[in-house]
C-alpha cells in the first residue's frame, strides 16, 4: 500500500532533468504513531548552491533500486535554509485549500516555493489524508532521503545506518461466527484489556531499551473485532524491519482457531510467532499437558506463552531478537505483583474504534472464590494481586491526555480488591476537586452491599454501569456451583441499592446448570422480571471452558465435549445435560432473550429507569442493543459492534471460499435488511421513550421489584416459594438462631 501511494503521488511525471551540484536531505520529525494516524510533519533541509538554476521544477518518479524504493528528483526553487511540510490529518479528504497555502519557513523568513512545487507537495498530503493508517511510524520513524547524482540523476533512498528495528506486532483475534466469517465491526463493543496491558508492557520495553541502544523497538496492535487483518501486511511489517515478531494476544478458548488461520500464513514466510492467552494458560495449568489445538500450534513452530507478561515480555523479546524464541514460556507458577507495573494503555485511535471510545485497565487480579465454572482463578490465582492508587490515577490521566474518559475497570469483582476504598477516594478527588470528567463500568459480586460506603463511593467516583454475576436464582443450583457468596435472599436489598445509587445494572444469568429444565428457566425469567430490579440480564450457556474445573472433571470422566474450540463462546452447546436435550437447552437460550426482551419488559424496565433517578436514555440504548444483537445480529451482545463486516476471503480454512457472485449480492442484502429492522426496533424502542418521558407521572411509578424490602416477603414472594428456596431460607434461619445463641 506505501508503495502504491507514493507512486500514486509521484508518477505523474517521468521527465527527468539533469541537474549539477543541488545536495538535499529530507528527515523526519513527529512521526505517525506506530499503531494509527496522529499529526506529522516532515522537516525538509535545502541547500542549494548560487548555481542552482532557480527556475528548475520539481520532477518526480518512482522505481526499484537494490529491493529499496527510492525517488529520483529535482531540485525545487529555493534559497539555503530549511522550511516545516506539516502533513496533519486534521483538513478534511479531498480539501479544497490552495496549493499556495503550503509555504516554509526560514527563522521569521518565508521560503517561497514555486506553485508547481506546492502543488507535488499538496498531492502527497491528501494521499496521507486518503491513507492516513497505512504511513505508521515503521514507514517514517530514521528516515532519511538524500539526494546525490546518479547517471545525471538525483537518487533519494532510505538510510538504514543509523539504527537497527524491530517490529513487535500484537494482535487480539476475533472468532468466527457459524457460517465461518470473521465477526468484525465498524465499530467493536469493548477493546480487549489484553491488548491493553501488553501495549503498555512494549511501550515501557522501548523506553528502556531492551534490546540495545541502537535498536528500535517499534509497536503495532490491532484488534479484530473492528480492524481487518491481512497475514501479507502484518508479514511486511516484520519483514520491513531488521527482525521482528507477532504476538497474538489474551487468546480466549473460542479465538483458538481463528488465531491458528492468522499464525499459519505468517508462519509459512517464517515469521517468528507467539500466542498467549486465557485458551493457553488454562489449558496449562488445569490439564497438564497440551491439547489438540496446542499440539497444532507446536506444529506449526508457534511460541505458546502461559501466564502474565510482567517482567517478561523483555526476555521473549530478546529470544526474538536473537532468533531463538523458546518453544513454551510457561509463569503459571510465578505470578507477578502489579503495583508499580507499566499501565495499560491503548493509543486513542484503537480507542475510538470501540462504540463510546471505552478504554479498559485492570486495578487487580485473582479471585478468592472457587466457581466450578470459572477460569480467572486457575489462570489468574486466588490471590488479590493489585495496582495502587497511584498507578490507577497514572492510567486516568494518561487517557485524558488523549481524550478518553471512559473505563471499564475489567476486575472479575472489583469489591474484592483489598484497595478498593483508597482507589475510589482517589477517583473521587479526581472527580470533585479537579473537576476531570471520568466515568466507569465495574464488576462486582451480590454482596458488594454490605460492605459500608461501597456503592456511595462507587457512585461519587463515576461509576455508570455495574455488572453483576447473579448465575440463577436457584440456591441448590448456586451451591454446586460452588458459588456459595450468592444469597437469594440478598438480590432485592443489592439491586435496590444501585437503583437508588442510579446506576445501570446488567446481570449475568447461565442456563444449562444440571438442575435447570425448560421450564424452570422460562419460570426464572418471569420471576426476576417481576420480582428483581434488573435493568439488564445477559444469558450465557453453561461451557466447561478449558481452564475450568468443570472441563478437568468431564475431561477425566471421559464425558464428551465439542472438539471444536471456536463453539466455547458461551453461546453454543458444547457438551450433554442431564435433563435437557440439545435442541431443547438451544431453544431455552433463544427463549430466555425472547422473553426477557420483549416490548412489554423493555418498557418496564424503561418506567423503572425513569423512577429511580437512572439514565432511561442509557437504559434504551442499552436495551436495543441487546434484543438487537440476539435478534438481528445473531450474536451475543458483549461481541456486538455497529455495522457488521465480512470479507469473502476472511473465512475460516476449513470452509471453501465463496463465489463473488453468490457471497457480495448475499452480503449487500443482508446488511440492507439488517440496517432496516435496526431502524424499526430504534424507532418503536424510541417512540415508546418518548412517551414515558412525557408522562406527567412518570416519577410515580412503582412496581413490586421497587417496594422496600420486608420481613415477611420470604413468605410472599414467589422468588421463595420454590422448595429449595424454602429449605435454602429454613437453612439460613437456623444458622441465625444459632448466631443468636438460640435453640436451632
Amino acid at each position: 500500500m506505501l508503495i502504491r501511494c507514493f507512486r500514486f503521488v509521484f508518477n505523474w511525471s517521468r521527465d527527468i532533468r539533469d541537474n549539477a551540484g543541488c545536495g538535499k536531505s529530507l528527515t523526519t520529525a513527529h512521526p505517525v504513531n506506530a499503531v494509527g494516524c496522529k499529526p506529522i510533519s516532515v522537516h525538509c533541509q535545502i541547500a542549494c548552491p548560487a548555481a542552482c538554476s532557480p527556475d528548475a521544477p520539481l520532477e518526480q518518479a518512482a522505481e526499484r533500486v537494490d529491493e529499496t524504493q527510492v525517488f529520483r528528483c529535482n531540485p525545487a526553487n529555493a534559497v539555503g535554509g530549511s522550511f516545516i511540510l506539516d502533513l496533519r490529518e486534521g483538513l478534511p479528504h479531498r480539501s479544497q485549500i490552495p496549493p499556495t497555502h503550503v509555504g516554509g519557513i526560514i527563522g521569521s523568513t518565508a521560503v517561497a516555493l514555486p506553485r508547481k512545487t506546492k502543488e507535488r507537495i499538496w498531492r502527497l498530503r491528501k494521499v496521507l489524508l486518503y491513507y492516513p493508517c497505512v504511513f505508521d511510524e515503521s514507514h517514517w520513524r530514521g528516515l532519511s532521503l538524500h539526494f546525490s547524482r546518479r547517471n545525471g540523476c538525483n537518487v533519494i533512498k532510505r538510510n538504514r545506518t543509523q539504527q537497527k528495528r524491530f517490529s513487535l506486532v500484537l494482535i487480539k483475534p476475533s472468532h468466527y461466527d457459524d457460517d465461518g466469517y470473521v465477526i468484525q465491526w465498524i465499530r467493536s463493543a469493548m477493546p480487549s484489556n489484553s491488548l491493553a496491558v501488553l501495549y503498555g508492557l512494549a511501550l515501557e520495553c522501548a523506553e528502556q531499551k531492551v534490546l540495545g541502544d541502537d535498536v528500535e523497538l517499534t509497536i503495532h496492535a490491532f484488534d479484530e473485532t473492528n480492524t481487518r487483518i491481512r497475514p501479507e501486511r502484518i508479514a511486511s511489517l516484520v519483514e520491513n524491519s531488521d527482525a521482528g515478531m507477532v504476538m497474538l494476544v489474551g487468546v480466549q478458548s473460542n479465538q483458538f482457531p481463528r488465531a491458528l488461520d492468522i499464525a499459519a500464513p505468517l508462519r509459512k514466510r517464517g515469521i517468528p510467532l507467539a500466542i498467549g492467552g486465557f485458551h493457553v494458560s488454562g489449558t496449562i495449568a488445569m490439564l497438564n499437558e497440551e491439547d489438540t489445538d496446542l499440539r497444532r500450534a507446536r506444529d506449526l513452530g508457534i511460541s505458546l506463552f502461559a501466564g502474565e507478561a510482567e517482567g517478561r515480555l523483555p526476555d521473549v523479546l530478546r529470544d526474538a531478537w536473537a532468533g531463538k524464541l523458546d518453544p513454551l514460556y510457561n509463569f503459571m507458577n510465578d505470578l507477578p505483583g502489579l503495583e508499580g507495573a507499566a499501565i495499560p494503555m491503548l493509543p486513542a485511535q484503537r480507542v475510538k474504534r470501540t462504540a463510546g471510545a471505552n478504554t479498559t485497565f485492570d486495578a487487580g487480579r485473582g479471585c478468592p472464590y472457587q466457581c466450578s465454572f470459572c477460569t480467572i482463578i486457575n489462570v489468574q490465582g486466588k490471590k488479590s494481586r493489585r495496582r495502587s492508587p497511584d498507578d490507577i490515577e497514572r492510567i486516568v490521566r494518561a487517557n485524558l491526555a488523549q481524550g478518553i474518559h471512559s473505563f471499564f475497570i475489567t476486575d472479575d469483582n472489583f469489591v474484592r480488591n483489598k484497595d478498593w476504598e483508597a482507589i475510589l477516594d482517589r477517583l473521587i478527588y479526581l472527580r470533585e476537586i479537579e473537576g476531570l470528567r471520568i466515568k466507569f463500568t465495574i464488576q462486582v459480586d451480590t454482596l458488594c452491599h454490605r460492605l459500608p460506603n461501597f456503592i456511595e463511593k462507587a457512585t461519587r467516583a463515576g461509576v455508570k454501569r455495574v455488572f453483576i454475576g447473579l448465575e440463577s436464582i436457584n440456591p441448590d443450583t448456586l451451591i454446586g456451583a460452588k458459588k456459595q457468596q450468592n444469597k437469594i435472599t440478598e438480590y432485592r436489598k443489592m439491586l435496590l441499592a444501585w437503583k437508588q445509587a442510579g446506576v445501570l445494572t446488567c446481570c449475568g444469568y447461565i442456563l444449562g446448570f444440571p438442575n435447570d429444565t425448560l421450564e424452570s428457566i422460562q419460570h426464572d425469567i418471569r420471576v426476576i422480571q417481576k420480582e428483581l430490579p434488573v435493568d439488564l440480564l445477559e444469558f450465557f450457556c453453561l461451557t466447561p471452558l478449558p481452564g475450568s474445573e468443570d472441563h478437568r472433571k468431564l475431561r477425566d470422566a471421559g464425558v464428551w465435549m465439542d472438539p471444536d474450540m471456536n463453539k466455547y463462546d458461551v453461546t453454543h452447546i458444547t457438551t450433554g445435560h442431564p435433563r435437557m436435550s440439545r435442541e431443547e437447552w438451544e431453544m431455552a437460550y433463544q427463549l430466555a432473550w425472547e422473553t426477557y426482551y420483549s416490548t412489554e419488559h423493555i418498557e418496564t424496565v424503561l418506567k423503572r429507569a425513569m423512577a429511580t433517578g437512572a439514565s432511561p436514555g442509557k437504559a434504551l440504548f442499552y436495551m436495543a442493543w441487546f434484543r438487537g444483537c440476539v435478534g438481528i445480529e445473531s450474536v451475543h451482545p458483549l461481541e456486538g459492534g455497529l455495522l457488521r463486516l465480512k470479507f469473502r476471503r476472511d473465512r475460516r480454512s476449513s470452509l471453501p471460499i465463496e463465489s463473488a457472485w453468490l457471497f457480495y449480492p448475499k452480503y449487500i442484502i443482508e446488511t440492507v435488511r439488517k440496517q432496516v429492522r435496526w431502524l424499526s426496533l430504534y424507532t418503536q424502542l424510541h417512540l415508546m421513550y418518548r412517551k414515558i418521558k412525557t408522562d406527567p407521572r412518570r416519577y410515580e411509578y412503582m412496581d413490586l421489584s421497587l417496594t422496600p424490602p420486608t420481613d415477611d416477603e420470604m413468605e410472599t414472594r414467589e422468588l421463595f416459594q420454590s422448595e429449595v428456596a424454602q429449605a435454602y431460607v429454613g437453612r439460613l434461619r437456623r444458622l441465625e438462631r444459632i448466631r443468636r445463641g438460640e435453640a436451632a
